[in-house]
């Protein structure tokens, strides 16, 4: 098994604590709803939505899902972290992605959102390289950027 890793920082004009809740704490049902092109549902299967906790967000394309495990969360320092362990986006090829996050404020009252990923390769796969790394930062740069927008328009 190998593995590969990236970090990656988005900011976003609107504060780390309002950032958070959205893109965290109420992703459940916010996602589907400004993410619809990507997002069918979101729900959790196991838990309260703490460490520990299980849940799976069905895509839009066909039957894909993923499950995730809450690594860790921290209301208060705004971190975030989870692995996914089941489902499409792992292709056959991971065995798991794991994301460690988290929300820091900026002097001028936005945030910046801080990530590292690291894709788990199953035996007889190779590395993935840099252009999974960008891909999955497009993914989540869209994301922070759909939730600042609804924020900012609601």
């Amino acid at each position: 098994m190998g593995f590969a890793c990236g970090e990656f920082e988005i900011e976003s004009v609107l504060p780390a604590a309002k950032m958070f809740q959205a893109s965290v704490l109420d992703a459940d049902q916010l996602f589907p709803k400004i993410m619809s092109q990507a997002i069918k549902s979101a729900e959790l299967l196991q838990g309260d939505g703490g460490a520990g906790s299980i849940r799976k967000v069905k895509l839009v394309e066909g039957d894909s899902y993923m499950k995730h495990k809450v690594d860790a969360l921290d209301k208060e320092t705004f971190v975030y972290n989870y692995t996914i362990f089941e489902g499409d986006t792992l292709t056959d090829k991971f065995e798991k992605i794991v994301y460690e996050t988290k929300w820091e404020s900026t002097p001028a009252g936005g945030s910046i959102f801080k990530s590292s990923v690291k894709f788990y390769t199953l035996p007889g796969f190779d590395v993935p390289g840099e252009s999974l790394l960008n891909k999955s930062k497009e993914k989540v740069t869209a994301m922070v950027k759909a939730v600042e927008a609804y924020l900012q328009a609601n």
